[in-house]
């Protein structure tokens, strides 16, 4: 967000047209105007008045007469402000006035004495910000008696909030702002041009020792210095100016360096040269652990991505964010040291994000400086200081640069532009690109080529289709006309991750599930919450740009989205029932810590804190419902899926299953450990499934086959076998040895309790035989069992 200054851009452009009608354009050209405010649009009413005397208050030692020349005529004000001396200009609201508050003033008696209206503080005309001292807000003496203190004081600014986009880093400057005004409006002219600046080498009273850049994060570097600086409030004005671009005022160091970011756009940082470590600077990047002190006497940890600025061995800044506590301008600072620098856009924005520490600066570094600029805004800021009487500027700048500078050059043809914005006039798009700042060097012999040398504050400028865009964009969109896009025959399809994962969206909310979209990346404490410290998915992919440090991992499962999903619906008061289902994709590292990823379908079950039913225990989810649902996945699709008992890191023993599919595990099904339950306060079992997408993928095959007409004939089979050996692993070797005539196999009852060895379990199975072409026969029914149950003891099983 830019906040626009309209008095400081009718200082810069002379614009023939309205705010609104700039307002409109710039919103229609990608640069939204957000709303428009005026934060002094009460005040009515306030003049210049200057003091004429001052004397006590007859009755009260607290108060004050104050008489006032108001330019055409004297008044008396009563008031209680100690600061006033003979001479002042101050604001006065005489009676019928309106302050910022919208209080409309008139006469009030004090004691016997009359006093006609009021003088009033900064607070009092809206901006207590711009206040240097406790009372009347002191008028600059250039000001005469009589005039409107409001236009006087530029409170008369209508305020523009600009919504930028993150690729127009020009635009963060009211000198940006300006060109593209005079791009959209060919009527308007720049009042005063960009003279070229070059300040020489130092000749400093000074042993500044140079500049060392250790890292090409800092391609542009320059420091100038000013001495027999005095610390003191700014101007009025310059105050003024600031707060309503919604700066505080500090000092004139400080609002030097603002009100020069705010004209062009580049941060400044300043030092005391005094309090540096070593008469010398270097940029290099952050040791991995590294501590450092910012000026807002917190400590931060640094990685290796952030960039610091050195002297010395010491660090006294990090590099586009904030300074450090142990070079900052005080009181008593004599000698300056002005630093205006490049950073590398995407390490400056990872670093802020990632520390917490958003800053004007660094909202500016993130989106690109122009890398010509560090120069001009020296001369800027220096020139402040010297009108403002505070500072004696050493002449020349100490520099450094590194990697290369050089503008591209881009070429755009007639032919695009025709095919893209449906219009070919090459001379218009050429004084459009120029009124945008890039120069045209080459013309070929037809004119259907050109070729541009794009200005350095446009580094989003880089093919011909942001040429093409620029053209159209300042032409209009509106002007472009309207067809219906060209497609080519056939029928679309959908993918078949797209069409599986929506068929099983559709199953799992027939089944009573609520689908979640839950962020990609997450928190890296759920490497310890869910215990995967020494498994291959606790090596999380950690982002080099996160938005925060709470999301700053890839996701390596999908249970942290869906269990900050039910820790979110149960905060919320939610007593009931919860199902969660969601599909994604997770994120790995091999053991070359190369990136693998995974389509995977996950789920979350949880009871819920009140479970009573009046159909019983039947009706509330456990981990065999959730099996149930999970093979209703695999049935949707003709695919079968076995479950075998497993461990995982953060599943409850006894509890816990491997989905496997054609003899490989592709999933889990859990309960979570109570242990994590009570970590994430989750009061109850929580059950969870997790799988691979893509055995699910190929289009289910269908088979079809002619019913028997035959009924079949029943034989059971009781049987001990291991506890470790799973029933499918039983039903498998019983369909394996069985004759051509037994049709299905189905398990009707499991018994582990007394009589049964320990070790073992009884597990019984009915058999039905059944034949296509014959009614089948007891006695041959008879023999077929007896061969199986003779080869199934023959494969070890103990028969009952």
């Amino acid at each position: 967000m830019m906040l626009v200054s309209w008095n400081w851009l009718n200082e810069l452009v002379n614009l023939p047209v309205s705010m609104e009608t700039v307002a409109e354009r710039l919103t229609v050209t990608g640069n939204e105007i957000e709303a428009i405010h005026r934060p002094c649009e009460k005040l009515a009413g306030i003049v210049v008045a200057q003091v004429t005397s001052i004397v006590p208050h007859p009755r009260s030692g607290n108060l004050l007469l104050v008489d006032l020349d108001r330019g055409n005529g004297s008044t008396t004000c009563v008031t209680a402000a100690k600061n006033l001396s003979v001479g002042d200009k101050v604001p006065y609201a005489p009676g019928g006035a309106t302050i910022a508050d919208g209080t409309v003033l008139s006469d009030r008696e004090f004691d016997g004495v009359v006093s006609s209206g009021m003088m009033l503080s900064a607070e009092e005309l809206g901006l207590p910000d711009v206040a240097d001292e406790f009372g009347i807000l002191r008028l600059p003496e250039h000001l005469t008696a009589g005039d409107d203190a409001v236009k006087a004081l530029g409170l008369d600014d209508f305020i523009l909030e600009l919504s930028i986009t993150p690729n127009r880093g020009d635009m963060l400057s009211m000198r940006g702002i300006a060109r593209e005004v005079i791009a959209l409006f060919p009527e308007a002219s720049m009042r005063k041009g960009d003279e070229p600046v070059s300040l020489g080498d130092p000749d400093w009273d000074f042993d500044f020792k140079g500049i060392t850049l250790e890292d090409d994060g800092c391609p542009v570097y320059l420091m100038g210095m000013a001495e027999r600086l005095k610390i003191a409030p700014s101007p009025l004005e310059a105050r003024i100016r600031l707060a309503l671009c919604g700066m505080r005022p500090v000092n004139n160091v400080v609002d030097v360096t603002n009100l020069t970011m705010l004209a062009l756009g580049q941060p400044l940082h300043a030092f005391d040269a005094d309090r540096l470590p070593d008469r010398s600077i270097s940029v290099r990047s952050a040791l991995q652990g590294e501590r450092f002190v910012t000026l807002d006497h917190k400590e931060r940890v640094l990685d290796s991505s952030d960039l610091v600025i050195c002297s010395g061995d010491s660090s006294v800044a990090l590099a586009g964010v904030m300074g450090g506590l142990n070079s900052e301008i005080e009181d008593g600072t004599t000698r300056l040291l002005l630093e205006s620098a490049i950073f590398d856009s995407a390490r400056i924005g990872s670093t802020s994000r990632r520390l917490g520490l958003p800053s004007e600066a660094s909202y500016r570094y993130a989106r690109g400086v122009d890398p010509e600029l560090p120069e001009r805004a020296i001369d800027y800021a220096f020139s402040l200081l010297r009108d403002w009487g505070c500072a004696e500027v050493a002449s020349g700048v100490a520099r450094a640069f590194r990697g290369d500078t050089n503008r591209p050059v881009v070429s755009l043809t007639k032919r695009k532009l025709a095919r893209i914005a449906q219009w070919d006039d090459m001379e218009e798009a050429s004084s459009i690109l120029s009124r945008l700042g890039l120069v045209e060097v080459e013309v070929s012999e037809d004119g259907g080529v050109r070729s541009f040398k794009v200005p350095s504050y446009r580094p989003d400028i880089s093919i011909e289709e942001d040429l093409v865009e620029e053209v159209a964009r300042i032409r209009g969109y509106d002007v472009i006309p309207s067809r219906i896009p060209g497609c080519s025959y056939g029928t679309g399809k959908l993918g078949a991750v797209t069409a599986t994962s929506r068929e099983l969206r559709s199953l799992a909310i027939a089944r009573g599930y609520v689908e979640v979209v839950s962020y990609s990346f997450h928190s890296p404490k759920y490497g310890e919450t869910l215990r995967l410290e020494d498994d291959p998915r606790g090596r999380f992919l950690s982002l080099s740009n996160p938005i925060s440090g709470e999301l700053s991992v890839m996701r390596s499962t999908m249970l942290p989205g869906l269990l900050e999903s039910l820790r979110r619906t149960l905060r919320s008061g939610w007593r009931g029932p919860v199902r969660l289902f969601e599909s994604g994709r997770v994120f790995r590292l091999d053991e070359r810590d190369e990136l693998i990823e995974f389509d995977r379908v996950s789920g979350l079950v949880y009871p819920g804190k009140d479970t009573r039913s009046p159909y019983g225990e039947s009706v509330v989810d456990d981990l065999l419902s959730v099996k149930a649902d999970v093979q209703s996945f695999g049935f949707s699709r003709n695919v079968r899926f076995s479950f075998v008992q497993g461990e995982e890191p953060f599943g409850h023993l006894g509890q816990t299953a491997h989905i496997v599919y054609d003899g490989a595990v592709i999933g889990f099904m859990v309960r979570l450990k109570p242990a994590i339950e009570s970590e994430l306060d989750l009061d109850g079992p929580v059950y969870c499934f997790e799988f691979d997408l893509a055995p699910l993928l190929e289009d289910p095959v269908l088979r079809f086959g002619q019913g028997s007409s035959y009924p079949p004939v029943f034989r059971d089979v009781s049987l001990l076998a291991d506890s470790s050996v799973s029933v499918e692993s039983v039903i498998g070797d019983v369909e394996d040895l069985a004759d051509d005539l037994l049709d299905k196999v189905r398990l009707f009852d499991i018994y582990d309790g007394k009589g049964i060895p320990e070790g073992k379990r009884s597990l019984a199975f009915s058999m039905a035989y059944r034949s296509s072409d014959r009614t089948l026969k007891d006695k041959e029914v008879d023999s077929v069992h007896d061969k199986l149950r003779s080869r199934l003891e023959e494969k070890g099983y103990s028969l009952r």
